[in-house]
């Protein structure tokens, strides 16, 4: 293993014995190797590839993709059926939540056995350990057993451990979303810090736009396979792409990213794989500059209130040439439609649309009209059919739509009907998109040098 490396991953495959039941278990502990009664299933298949020294790398896939796994073989907690693993330095890691924590301990006492387990003596344990507990905020529960934790109290003792041990690898997965909001916040400077002192994180997170940016690099695997390994927009660009391709398109999307040349993390060759990435990206921009329907992409959160006079049918989202789409492009124009049928009159009826995130954010919508000056008379059986234009100004990711009317019954004004997460849709990532966050605000970004350095010539 070179000595520019922190970690190095050769051949790596791990492979689990699934059993239908514990009886099989017991039959072939008996066969002794004559039959086989149990189904292996290869969470990781021939896995390589290595990290310098101070890099960050995140690793993004879908569940059950080998993620875990990979941390696990890396840490030892797992050992590998075929292939080897090199690591230089201690390794601190926040795998599973409370994993190492003895639940009846105290949390003084976890914090002890914890960090005797990643190599502190108890000298130097105490010499942390006011440190360890003030990031760590827990109070006076400190000292009460961890069973008592919550899961929040739990992540945030493991972490303030794991990041107080002077190791020169930290692993983490997942953990941090279980903190709140100013904890993960905390966390992540934290890990700035870590970073300038030159350790290396390798990290497993579902948020792209954590791993874009804190990351170095990125890895994605995919059914335990690697699929690729790259700059850390270009990787989830590719994630974002595989988990939102139809299945017919996703197979092709693998096998496209399985062509390229075997991935490696060494800085050297980082040009020509990002320009690798940008050739693939025009070779796939017929699956994404096309906008599509995908039937298996339907919400499971929809909320329908009580008709109240109407009823709201058929939402959906079509392009202006009147195709059905919800795999939508950025910077494109869109039309919202649904029809309400009414059986009861109305006065003053408007019409509404509100775009969400999935944790439910209202990003923005639209009222047909403005407030006292909707539709004067709708009488019973008509219908009409509404539809808003609007353009994708939306980041990738995946979002709701809701579809409202209201009106006034005997003078005071309600919903008639109303219908939340109604309708479920994306929007495609594209690798040319500088714009971060949900909402593309069109910024440009302008470098003005203030002052060049000066050189005298004699």
């Amino acid at each position: 293993m070179s000595s520019e490396h922190a970690i190095a991953i050769n051949n790596l495959s791990k492979c689990f014995h699934i059993y239908d039941t514990p009886r099989d278990r017991l039959l072939q502990m008996l066969a002794r190797g004559r039959r086989q009664y149990y189904r292996e299933f290869w969470a990781l298949r021939d896995v390589s590839f290595t990290i310098s020294r101070g890099e960050t790398v995140g690793i993004v896939g879908r569940n059950g993709s080998g993620k875990s796994t990979l941390l696990q073989l890396i840490c030892g907690t797992l050992n590998p059926t075929y292939g080897e693993i090199h690591t230089h330095g201690r390794i601190a890691a926040l795998l599973e939540l409370g994993s190492g924590f003895n639940p009846e301990f105290t949390g003084r006492e976890n914090v002890y056995m914890n960090a005797a387990v990643l190599g502190l003596s108890r000298d130097e344990t105490e010499a942390r350990f006011t440190e360890i507990e003030a990031f760590a905020e827990i109070g006076e529960f400190i000292d009460q057993p961890v069973k008592t934790y919550s899961s929040g109290m739990m992540v945030r003792l493991a972490f303030a451990v794991a990041i107080n041990v002077d190791a020169q690898i930290l692993i983490v997965d997942e953990a941090l979303a279980v903190g709140d909001e100013l904890f993960q916040r905390k966390c992540y400077g934290r890990i700035e810090a870590l970073k300038k002192n030159g350790v290396t994180i390798l990290f497993v997170s579902h948020s792209g736009s954590t791993v874009i940016e804190f990351c170095d690099r990125a890895v994605l695997l995919d059914s335990g396979e690697l699929l690729d390994i790259g700059t850390p927009k270009s990787i989830v660009s590719e994630y974002q792409r595989l988990i939102y391709a139809p299945a017919d398109k996703r197979e092709n999307i693998r096998s496209t990213l399985r062509y390229r040349s075997p991935p490696d993390l060494d800085s050297e060759g980082a040009n020509e794989r990002s320009s690798q990435s940008a050739t693939n990206e025009n070779q796939q921009a017929s699956i994404e500059e096309k906008e599509f329907f995908d039937p298996h992409l339907t919400p499971q959160s929809t909320v329908l209130y009580e008709s109240n006079g109407a009823l709201i049918e058929s939402p959906a989202i079509f392009t202006t040439q009147g195709v059905r789409a919800n795999s939508l492009i950025i910077g494109r124009t869109y039309l919202y439609r649904y029809r309400v049928r009414f059986d009861r009159g109305a006065t003053n009826v408007r019409f509404g649309m509100m775009i969400k995130t999935t944790s439910g954010f209202e990003l923005g919508g639209a009222a047909s009209m403005p407030t006292g000056q909707g539709i004067l008379h709708v009488e019973p059986g008509r219908i009409i059919d509404v539809e808003f234009q609007f353009d994708c100004h939306l980041n990738p990711g995946t979002y709701f739509l809701n579809a409202g009317v209201t009106g006034a019954l005997d003078g005071e004004e309600t919903f008639l009907h109303r219908i939340l997460d109604v309708y479920l849709f994306r929007v495609m990532p594209r690798e040319d998109i500088t714009a971060t966050g949900v909402i593309d605000f069109n910024c440009i970004a302008v470098h003005t040098d203030v002052q060049s350095p000066h050189v005298d010539v004699e």
